[in-house]
């Protein structure tokens, strides 16, 4: 929440004229909580899980040729049924597991700085931030896999994600509930290392969630040349 209760105190605050993205977030933010506003992480990755898999699922469905020339296993055909199965094993582990956690994490988000006021961060900011969270989410998303690949984590965790062996966009985060905890600890340990503004921690789960969706879509893409 903001400590202003108008666009003029805010802006006799930093000395100078909100710039208009500014005024946006003044108008959207002031009266809401710090809790709440994290908590759109969890709202994105419910919009993001059920809107983005779409269009491949209807070309999926579709089979048209000129699209399915593109697809990885052409010969693998998975119903709607079957589609549906995955998104709603997905939106259920997401809320038994990942919304508590939303809500229990936010101490956290505090205590390393994570704000939410003005001034907001420039372009330039958000992208080397950004950048660090790509780099260490990778790196620790590489292992942290590695290690769900040894017999016991193979075994007992990520076998469900590998159920589905000619995946869809609905099965980029169908795993485990374990699975879902941590690889998400990669996704949030550079905003744990380099804390920014809530906006560029929004920036970075909504791009990555589209980068999952995206390399599990069963269609080439610019990741599989």
């Amino acid at each position: 929440m903001l400590p202003f209760q108008t666009i003029g105190e805010a802006e006799a605050s930093l000395g100078r004229n909100l710039t208009f993205a500014e005024t946006l977030w003044f108008k959207y933010s002031a009266d809401k909580s710090d809790n709440f506003l994290y908590c759109h992480n969890t709202i994105f990755l419910f919009v993001f899980y059920t809107l983005l898999p779409l269009p491949c699922a209807a070309a999926e469905l579709l089979r048209s040729y000129k699209i399915d020339r593109f697809k990885i296993q052409p010969k693998v055909r998975n119903n709607l049924r079957r589609m549906f199965k995955c998104y709603k094993d997905v939106m259920t582990v997401f809320v038994c597991a990942v919304g508590p956690l939303q809500l229990f994490s936010f101490p956290v988000v505090q205590a390393i700085g994570i704000r939410t006021g003005l001034a907001l961060p420039s372009v330039a900011e958000m992208f080397w931030q950004i950048l660090v969270y790509v780099l260490v989410e990778d790196y620790t998303n590489y292992w942290l896999h590695r290690l769900l690949h040894c017999k016991w984590g193979y075994d007992k965790i990520h076998r469900v994600h590998h159920e589905y062996t000619a995946p869809i966009g609905f099965a980029a985060s169908y795993a485990h509930w374990a699975e879902v905890l941590i690889l998400g600890f990669a996704s949030f340990l550079g905003p744990l290392i380099v804390p920014g503004h809530m906006i560029t921690l929004w920036l970075w789960m909504i791009l990555r969630q589209l980068e999952a969706i995206e390399t599990h879509s069963g269609y080439v893409s610019s990741t599989h040349l």
